[in-house]
């Protein structure tokens, strides 16, 4: 007799098995994807691009003016 039961341990599956089941898990869910239409993904890239933009513009004169602010100030 051992000191343990083999009906109290459950064995582990493999570690080939665990990477088998964890690749179909990744396929099961890149099936679930929903990829955005053409004309979706123009809107989406226009308004981040648009957005960007105006980011840029303001950081620009925040810039500029902090700027000048520091120039005039110590100089």
């Amino acid at each position: 007799m051992t000191a343990t039961s083999s009906g109290s341990q459950a064995k582990r599956p493999g570690f080939i098995a665990r990477l088998v089941l964890f690749i179909r898990q990744i396929i099961s869910e890149l099936k679930k994807v929903v990829r955005p239409t053409r004309e979706e993904l123009m809107t989406y890239a226009s308004v981040v691009l648009v957005f960007v933009l105006i980011m840029m513009t303001f950081i620009a004169f925040v810039d500029l003016g902090a700027g000048t602010l520091v120039q005039r100030v110590f100089s």
